[in-house]
């Protein structure tokens, strides 16, 4: 058996310098087939990629309809990407420590405000976890009304049950942008207390 990921939410930012979940857990050798965009970290808008043995990439090739199917990445788009493959194979993880610094300061403030976040503490994809499907869209009308933009996911997209706010850090975000979202957080959650005890004092 081969072994396959899909690193669409790890390419250039999860793992020391950027090289994703193969690097983060320490698994070098041990991945046949990688399947990533070239949007997110990469600084495209479109487009993705597939690696592996040559076999493999030939059959895709032949084989893939996306790939037979479809028109081709924008050059500008496969430029930007090669850069940013270029400034991390060149060992550029300042923008790497600096999403990690600014998630693990995100997560660490709205855990110890009593929300529950789910995934890697590293990862800068932090789902804040609020269960009720209702409230997590009504709760992301708050955020927005605090000029925080936000997005609320429930079912299907998320199993029943597991409704959350999806929030991501990012290198540009600076201090005084983490705290401000974080305030705001803290604020919806207390006046949704009444109805669902996210906030604990």
């Amino acid at each position: 058996a081969h072994v396959f990921i899909d690193e669409c939410h790890a390419t250039g930012f999860f793992g020391a310098t950027g090289r994703g979940t193969i690097e983060h857990c320490d698994v070098h050798g041990r991945v046949a087939i990688i399947n990533s965009t070239l949007g997110k970290a990469l600084g495209g808008a479109t487009g993705g990629y597939t690696t592996g043995y040559q076999e493999v990439v030939d059959i895709l090739r032949q084989r893939s309809r996306p790939y037979l199917f479809s028109n081709t990445v924008a050059p500008s788009v496969v430029g930007a990407s090669l850069k940013v493959f270029e400034m991390l194979q060149d060992g550029n993880a300042g923008l790497v420590d600096k999403v990690r610094a600014n998630t693990h300061v995100f997560r660490n403030r709205l855990t110890e405000a009593g929300f529950e976040l789910r995934g890697d503490y590293d990862h800068p994809i932090a789902p804040v976890m609020l269960g009720d499907a209702r409230l997590a869209a009504e709760f992301a009308q708050e955020m927005l009304s605090r000029d925080i933009y936000v997005v609320g996911f429930s079912y299907p997209v998320v199993p029943m049950g597991l409704a959350r706010i999806r929030t991501q850090m990012s290198a540009a975000h600076t201090m005084e942008d983490i705290d401000r979202a974080t305030d705001a957080f803290i604020e919806v959650g207390k006046k949704t207390r009444g109805y669902i005890n996210i906030y604990h004092p």
